[in-house]
């Protein structure tokens, strides 16, 4: 968050965006990520080409993508400000994209994650950039996809914070490579997780507020037991990890980093990461192209298998999720 290195010649130019945003310019990135959220038709080819060149020159392929949801005050800006603490302590480079709830009168970020989030505003090895999720589903804002792309270019880690978690707030999956669902103890989560089918969603889960003392104990004894009982009518083995944390004080923080970091080392060894972020994109992408053009438009598009397939091919091809949106879309229009 620190000073720019380096001026941007032209702010619409995604060339000179993209440049400024490699070097880790914070006002280069600052203004992709701005790119990529305009709307307007006119700009979407600058959109393609920015996207294009930072997937091409960027760490994007080694940068983890972590995202960080719960119900809300469950403590999910304490505790991504002390991840971001001890990510910085082990020397990696941090992008944050905090979703907020958006204003009803000027459709900006209500909540200000950006002010919420601590952080020490000399260390320009941290980026944070607050988004509106602009009234869409799925805990996310319609740009979070692309913003994730940008901030992955640069950085080692991105943290993605979300708006909060509900039968429909589950996107982040789709944009991030491991999920952290965070519970807060004393406040029936886990009943209204299971009822609503996302104990199935995260790769690990936090009882937070683990200095509430019993409470936090009763909340990971239900945890643990529920996850029993899914693994058993599921048939299936291992159970993601459970973790007591304390984003006040950093509680159990550094094991929180550990699980992510052996989540993402397994992804890597076995060869998977890649196969899950074509199909995580292309079911982002989906999720776009149906709120653009609804359940109409897909039916007029093949139905959902034949479109999925059709975006993951094009995602294949080295095309951004969002690009291979718009020309599936035009074909409808």
């Amino acid at each position: 968050m620190g000073g720019a290195r380096g001026g941007v010649s032209a702010p619409g130019d995604p060339e000179a965006l993209a440049a400024a945003a490699l070097r880790r310019a914070p006002a280069g990135i600052a203004r992709a990520i701005s790119l990529v959220e305009d709307r307007r038709p006119e700009a979407r080819p600058a959109v393609w080409r920015l996207l294009r060149r930072l997937a091409a020159e960027g760490r994007g392929a080694s940068c983890h993508r972590v995202g960080l949801t719960g119900p809300p005050g469950v403590g999910k800006s304490t505790l991504a400000s002390a991840m971001v603490g001890e990510l910085r302590r082990r020397g990696r480079v941090v992008g944050v994209l905090a979703v907020d709830p958006s204003s009803p009168r000027s459709g900006g970020a209500l909540l200000g994650d950006r002010a919420r989030i601590a952080l020490d505003p000399g260390d320009d090895a941290v980026f944070v950039r607050s988004m509106a999720a602009g009234g869409d589903l799925g805990g996310l804002s319609r740009a979070a996809g692309s913003a994730v792309e940008v901030l992955s270019a640069v950085h080692d880690v991105v943290l993605v914070e979300t708006t909060g978690v509900g039968q429909s707030e589950t996107d982040v999956e789709h944009v991030t490579d491991t999920v952290i669902v965070a519970i807060q103890p004393a406040s029936g989560d886990v009943l209204q997780f299971l009822k609503a089918g996302l104990l199935e969603v995260p790769d690990v889960l936090v009882v937070n507020k683990a200095d509430l003392g019993a409470p936090a104990e009763r909340a990971l004894a239900e945890l643990r037991s529920a996850l029993g009982t899914l693994d058993a009518g599921a048939g299936r083995a291992g159970s993601p990890p459970v973790l007591a944390t304390s984003g006040a004080t950093a509680r159990g923080v550094p094991e929180l980093v550990d699980a992510c970091d052996q989540r993402f080392a397994a992804l890597v060894a076995d060869g998977s990461l890649l196969a899950r972020r074509r199909r995580a994109s292309a079911a982002w992408a989906y999720g776009l192209l149906r709120t653009l053009w609804g359940e109409r438009g897909v039916e007029r598009a093949g139905g959902r298998a034949a479109l999925v397939g059709r975006l993951e091919a094009a995602i294949d091809r080295g095309a951004p999720a969002v690009e291979a949106v718009y020309a599936e879309g035009s074909r409808l229009e």
